[in-house]
C-alpha cells in the first residue's frame, strides 16, 4: 500500500498554513469539480484526491497524527495501538461524528488504514464555488473603434450584446460580471473578459489616441499653396497648403485624432506628413517651361 503525499496533492510543502491549504484546495477543486468537468474521469479522480488530502489537512488533529505517523504508517505501531483504544471507546461516534457527517465519497485505502473511516466529513461537496471565468476575442476596425456603439458576440452558446465606448484600444481587456460559467453549489457565476484586436487602418495609423496619416500633394500646389482635401473617421476635412512645402513635411491638427477612451468630447491629434508627387507624361512645352524655370534658379 503505497503512501500519499497529501501536500504535494494540494501542490503545498509541509510548512503550508491552514490558510495555504485552503486557498490550495479552493482553487483545486473548483477546476477539478465534477461539475466543471461532466465525463471526465480523469477529473473525476483527481478532484477525490484532492478532497481526500483536504479532509486530512484541513483538520489540525488529522494533520497532527498524519505528520506523525505518515510517511512511516506501516510501522506506526504506537498509532495502530491508539486506533484500537479509540475503536474500544467507541470509535469516531463517541467523538461527536456520526454516520450522517460522513458523504459518499470513497477513500483510498492509505486514507482508510491511517484513519479507520471509508469517507470524510462530505463538505468538499457543499462548498461553493465560483464558475469559470470565459475570455473572448472581439475584432473591430478602426473605423468601429472610433465610435461608441453595440455588438452582439456569441460566448458558450449565448449571445451577449454589449455597448462599446468610443476609444477602446488595442489588446485592451474589459471585465463582464457574471456573464462566465455558471457557478457550483449556487456559488457566483464567473467573469466573461474580452479582449480587443484592432488592426491600423490602411489609411491611419494610431499611436495612443493620435491618428497619423499621409497626404500626397501634386506639385504645383505644393509650390504655390492652396487648399486638399482628405477623409478623416469624422468626415471629410479641408486643409490649407502653405506655399514652398517641403516632401515630408508635416503638420498637427488638434483635436483631430481619436476619442479618448470614456472621456467624451477628449480627441487626441492628427498628424499629417506630406509627400509630393511628381508630374509624369510631360507635354514638350511643360517640360521647356521647367527648363526655363531650371534657368532662373
Amino acid at each position: 500500500m503505497a503512501y500519499i503525499d497529501y501536500y504535494k496533492i494540494l501542490g503545498l510543502d509541509k510548512n503550508a498554513s491552514q490558510e495555504d491549504i485552503k486557498k490550495a484546495y479552493r482553487k483545486l477543486a473548483r477546476k477539478y469539480h465534477p461539475d466543471l468537468n461532466p465525463n471526465d474521469k480523469e477529473a473525476n479522480k483527481r478532484f477525490q484526491q484532492i478532497n481526500e488530502a483536504n479532509e486530512v489537512l484541513s483538520d489540525p488533529e488529522n494533520r497532527k497524527k498524519y505528520d506523525q505517523y505518515g510517511e512511516n504508517w506501516q510501522h506506526a505501531e504506537q498509532f495502530e495501538k491508539a486506533k484500537q483504544e479509540r475503536a474500544a471507546h467507541g470509535g469516531w461516534e463517541q467523538q461527536g461524528f456520526s454516520s450522517e457527517d460522513f458523504g459518499n465519497e470513497e477513500f483510498s485505502d492509505f486514507f482508510q488504514s491511517l484513519f479507520g473511516r471509508r469517507a470524510g466529513h462530505g463538505r468538499g461537496s457543499q462548498v461553493k464555488f465560483r464558475g469559470q471565468d470565459f475570455h473572448a476575442e472581439l475584432h473591430l476596425s478602426l473605423a468601429d473603434a472610433y465610435k461608441t456603439h453595440q455588438q452582439t458576440l456569441t460566448v458558450n452558446g449565448k449571445n451577449i450584446r454589449i455597448t462599446i465606448p468610443a476609444g477602446v484600444e488595442n489588446g485592451q481587456v474589459i471585465k463582464l460580471k457574471g456573464h462566465g460559467g455558471p457557478g457550483v453549489n449556487e456559488g457566483p457565476n464567473g467573469d466573461l473578459y474580452i479582449t480587443f484586436v484592432i488592426p491600423d487602418d490602411i489609411n491611419f495609423k494610431r499611436l495612443g489616441n493620435d491618428l497619423h496619416t499621409n497626404v500626397q500633394l501634386d506639385l504645383y500646389t505644393a509650390l504655390l499653396g492652396g487648399e486638399t482635401t482628405i477623409d478623416t473617421f469624422s468626415g471629410k476635412l479641408k486643409l490649407k497648403v502653405n506655399p514652398e512645402t517641403q516632401n515630408g513635411s508635416k503638420i498637427r491638427l488638434k483635436g483631430k485624432g481619436f476619442p479618448v477612451y470614456k472621456k467624451e468630447g477628449s480627441f487626441g491629434d492628427l498628424y499629417v506628413t506630406y509627400t509630393i508627387r511628381i508630374p509624369t507624361n510631360l507635354t514638350e512645352k511643360q517640360k521647356e517651361l521647367f527648363r526655363e524655370i531650371s534657368k532662373l534658379s
